[in-house]
This record gives C-alpha cells, sequence and structure tokens, in this order.
C-alpha cells in the first residue's frame, strides 16, 4: 500500500511537468517540419531585420533599465532623504502598467495635435507648437516603452541585495580610501551582480516576448513575426521555426552569463560581526537631487500613463459608457481564479510529489518545465496549437473519434491551460521556497504519529503555506489581467478582456477609445501590487 502510495504521487508530478514541458519540446521537435513559400520570402527579406531589431530592442531595454533601477534602488537604500519612504513602494507601482499601454500614452501625448500640444496651445495661445515638441515612436519609443514598465525588476531585486548588505562592506572601503563613488563602482556594486543580472534576466525575457508595443509602434521583431507567420500568412511550422530561434537566443542568454559567474560566490559565509547598514543623511543640494530623480521616475513610469488614460476617459465619457466595463471585468477575473486554482493545486501537488518520492528524475523535468516562463507567451500559445493540432490529427483521427480542437483552440479551457504553462514557474518556485523551510523531520514525525501522506499534506502542509500560496495567488492576477498576447491568440469568439480590448482599440488607431479599459486595468492591477508590497518590501 505505501509503495503504491508513493507511485501515486510520482505519477501525478510526473504528468503534471510533462504537461508544462510539451510545448517546449514541441518547438524543438517542429523546427524540421516544412514550411510553406512565405519562409523563403522571409528569408530573403526580413528575417535578418527581425533578428537586428531584437537585439538592438534588448540592447537598448537593458541598458535603460539598469541605470534607472540600479539608481532607484541605491538612492532608497543607503540614504535618507525627503520622501524616501514613500519612493521605496510607490517605485514598484510602474509593473502596474504593461509596455503597450504606456506605448499608447507615449504616442498620445507627443503626436502632433497631441496632449502636449494642447498643453501649449491653452497656456502661451495658438502656435505651431508640433516642431518643437519631440516624437517618440519606433525603436525609440518601444525601448522608452518597454523600459519603465520592466525597470521595477531590476529595482526590487537590486533593492534587496542592497538592503541586506552590511556596513563592514563599506567601512572597508572607506579604510581603502575609496571614495563614495568607488566605493559603489568597486564593492557595492559588484556584490549585488546576482540580483542584478536576476532582475535583467526576466527584463530581457519580457523584452523578446513583447508584443503589444512593438506591433503598436510598427518595429518588427522575432516575437511579430511569429505572430505574423501564424495570423498573416497561416504557417504554423514557419511560426514554430521563428520560435526556436527565439528560444535558442533566449537559453544562450542564460547560458552566457551562468558560464561568466562560474564558481564565484557573493554571500556573506557568517551572520557573525556584521553591522547593520547606517543610512546616510542627505541635506542641500544632494537632497533636492536624489528626491528630483526618484520623482521623476515615479511620474514618468506611473503617474503619466494614469494621467494621459484619464485625461482621455474624462475627455471622451462615449467610450465610457459604451464599454460594457461588467463584462470585461467578469472575464478578466473568470480567467485570474480559474488559472490561479490550477496553478496553485497542481502544483502543490508537484512540489510533493517531489518532496515524498526525491526523485531525480523528477526533479531533472520539473526543473526543465519551469523554463516555460522564460518562453514568451506567444511562442507558448503557438507551440501548443502545434501539439494539439498534430494529437489531433495522428492520435485521435486514428482511433476514429471526433475532433478535439474546439474544446483547447479558440475556448476558455485552452487559454487556461496555456496560462498554466506560462506561469506554472511562478506556482511551483513559490511553493518550492515555501517547502524549503519545512524540515522533512516534520513529515517522518507526523507518519510516525499514523498519519498518511495525504493527511500530512492537508493538515500540516496546506496550512504552513498558506501565505505562500496568496502571494503567489496575486502574482498570477497581476500577470494574467496585464497578459496580451496569449489571450489575444487562444481566446474565444468575442471573449475579450480590458488587455485585449485597449488592444484591439489602439490597433484601430482609436487610442481614446483605448483609454477606458487601460485605465481600469492599471487600477485593478495597482491594488494587487499593493497588496503584494508588504511582502516584497518587507525588512
Amino acid at each position: 500500500m505505501f509503495f503504491k502510495k508513493i507511485n501515486i504521487w510520482y505519477l501525478s508530478s510526473f504528468l503534471i511537468s510533462l504537461i508544462v514541458a510539451i510545448p517546449i519540446l514541441t518547438v524543438f521537435s517542429s523546427f524540421f517540419d516544412t514550411t510553406g513559400n512565405y519562409s523563403i520570402i522571409l528569408k530573403n527579406t526580413f528575417l535578418y531585420e527581425y533578428i537586428f531589431n531584437s537585439l538592438v530592442l534588448l540592447i537598448g531595454v537593458l541598458t535603460l533599465t539598469f541605470l534607472i533601477g540600479v539608481t532607484c534602488a541605491y538612492l532608497v537604500s543607503f540614504y535618507n532623504f525627503p520622501g524616501v519612504n514613500f519612493f521605496k513602494w510607490a517605485l514598484i507601482l510602474s509593473f502596474a502598467v504593461p509596455a503597450y499601454i504606456y506605448a499608447y500614452s507615449l504616442t498620445a501625448f507627443f503626436e502632433n495635435y497631441g496632449t502636449a500640444f494642447s498643453i501649449l496651445k491653452n497656456i502661451f495661445g495658438e502656435a505651431n507648437y508640433n516642431s518643437y515638441i519631440p516624437k517618440f515612436d519606433g525603436m525609440t519609443g518601444a525601448i522608452l516603452s518597454i523600459s519603465f514598465s520592466l525597470f521595477g525588476y531590476v529595482y526590487v531585486l537590486t533593492r534587496a541585495s542592497f538592503h541586506y548588505q552590511s556596513q563592514n562592506l563599506i567601512e572597508l572601503g572607506k579604510n581603502l580610501g575609496f571614495s563614495k563613488k568607488k566605493s559603489f563602482l568597486n564593492i557595492i556594486l559588484p556584490s549585488a551582480r546576482p540580483a542584478i543580472v536576476a532582475g535583467l534576466s526576466l527584463v530581457a525575457m519580457e523584452t523578446l516576448s513583447d508584443f503589444g508595443s512593438v506591433s503598436f509602434f510598427g518595429v518588427s521583431t522575432l516575437t511579430t513575426g511569429i505572430y505574423n507567420a501564424w495570423i498573416s500568412f497561416d504557417d504554423l511550422a514557419l511560426a514554430n521555426r521563428l520560435s526556436f530561434y527565439l528560444l535558442i537566443f533566449i537559453l544562450g542568454l542564460f547560458i552566457l552569463e551562468n558560464f561568466s559567474r562560474k564558481k564565484a560566490q557573493y554571500h556573506t559565509p557568517t551572520k557573525s560581526g556584521l553591522k547593520k547598514k547606517m543610512l546616510i543623511d542627505l541635506t542641500g543640494r544632494k537632497s533636492f537631487l536624489a528626491f528630483s530623480f526618484c520623482a521623476l521616475v515615479f511620474f514618468v513610469s506611473f503617474l503619466f500613463p494614469v494621467l494621459q488614460m484619464l485625461y482621455w476617459t474624462i475627455s471622451f465619457p462615449k467610450h465610457l459608457v459604451d464599454l460594457n466595463l461588467i463584462k470585461l471585468f467578469s472575464n478578466t477575473m473568470l480567467l485570474v481564479i480559474l488559472s490561479s486554482i490550477l496553478l496553485i493545486s497542481l502544483s502543490f501537488i508537484s512540489n510533493y510529489g517531489n518532496r515524498v518520492t526525491r526523485s531525480k528524475l523528477l526533479g531533472v523535468l520539473t526543473t526543465f518545465s519551469v523554463s516555460g516562463y522564460a518562453i514568451p507567451g506567444i511562442i507558448l500559445a503557438v507551440a501548443f496549437i502545434t501539439f494539439i493540432s498534430w494529437f489531433d490529427n495522428n492520435i485521435i483521427s486514428f482511433f476514429g473519434l471526433k475532433t478535439i480542437k474546439s474544446i483547447f483552440i479558440g475556448s476558455v479551457f485552452g487559454l487556461i491551460l496555456v496560462y498554466f504553462i506560462r506561469f506554472y514557474s511562478l506556482a511551483s518556485n513559490g511553493l518550492k521556497s515555501g517547502y524549503l523551510k519545512i524540515n522533512y523531520s516534520i513529515d517522518e514525525s507526523a507518519y510516525l504519529l499514523g498519519y498518511s501522506k495525504l493527511k500530512t499534506f492537508t493538515n500540516i502542509h496546506l496550512p504552513y503555506l498558506k501565505n505562500s500560496m496568496l502571494l503567489i495567488g496575486i502574482l498570477i492576477t497581476i500577470e494574467i489581467i496585464k497578459e496580451l498576447p496569449i489571450t489575444l491568440i487562444m481566446r474565444p469568439f468575442n471573449f475579450e478582456t480590458f488587455a485585449t480590448t485597449a488592444y484591439i482599440f489602439a490597433s484601430q488607431d482609436l487610442l481614446e477609445a483605448a483609454a477606458a479599459p487601460s485605465l481600469f486595468l492599471i487600477i485593478i492591477a495597482s491594488f494587487f501590487i499593493l497588496i503584494t508590497s508588504r511582502y516584497i518590501l518587507k525588512d
């Protein structure tokens, strides 16, 4: 009986990890499929442009997010100045603004006869201000939109690393005669490298998977190429081949970074003798500069898009009246609730299965499956459709059964399954970190008291991990509310969320109509981010 129970947990964990890994394997296996004529045209025309634009976009975004995120983290972690406690949490609100909504705001404000023109006209009267207003479009607009939307990854992780740095490091720099600038560059910054690299890795993944902002600005990247190959030219094999190129590029970045670190260590081996970091009080000009920089970043990254969307929503109330807010909210929350339940439940089974079996094979498969978060959503959607089409044509038809495509493609069920694959690592790693705090001796004591594995799981593990479940649920909610490419491709007919509604209006050049759904998306995401901030910023 004991052996059978072990097998049940093992089998459950194995199947869950396999389901998550299938789309990733599909991308690799579909590389050699025969493509249509469009692939020859693409290879001779736009393929290298896609690759070049993706590289330029990546380098630009990584540079800007590094400068903004690290500078903000350094200021709020090492100095006292007016508003520092406010900026500690306010700067993470940039997470609530997806890059595509920031792109709408940027265009609306700086375009000809846009918001900037109206402001100047009301202040200074009639004149040709358009020639003086800068234009942020194309690659520049995409880099700015993505950077101000994603710098929070670098800020949060770097701030956490700076927060736990000891006063010993700072005093070491002083004893060596280093200036503050030299101490920062030679001691503080290198010791925070793992956190900075982790933040930049997340930024890189999100940048390469971005679809909304690059398509809005007309920047051709590998992501837009994948979308066009499938939607515009109905060439699923080519979409998978482009996905393979992008996936190899992402994996190459991780291998390169891991190789560069080799066996370098960045942790402090012991807690003894560490001094608590003393914050430096800034006064006068330095205090003003620190406050101004953080205030500018907060305004540009969060208040600017919110105020722009609010201005349009008030100025064009007809679009708000025509919007079916109840339906959009219920559709969005339906996806959030069902996805959260599925993700948390199956992640619990998978983690507990790993815990009780301690199988190396299962551990490797689980590690591979959580890499789904590193793969752009558009790739996962295309890979999922490819696998279902293959399974339907080869397995289902072989047994003479009815087609199953309608169950998985263009349905809420299929959409939630792709969400599950995309965000499985969020739930799995979140629970795994909680499980690491539960000593195996607790399980063994429960078994000695006559508890079965299921009873141990429900009576001991679930109550202990309830805070982890809450945090994971909030993180999943934020991600799904903002998710665009997966929802756009996999959603049922006439099933819209705030994200897809805003994108559809914007793609039709109706930015005023896109303002209301964009504003509500930001408000809802901000609410959940503020709840999450008590976990993220806990000192």
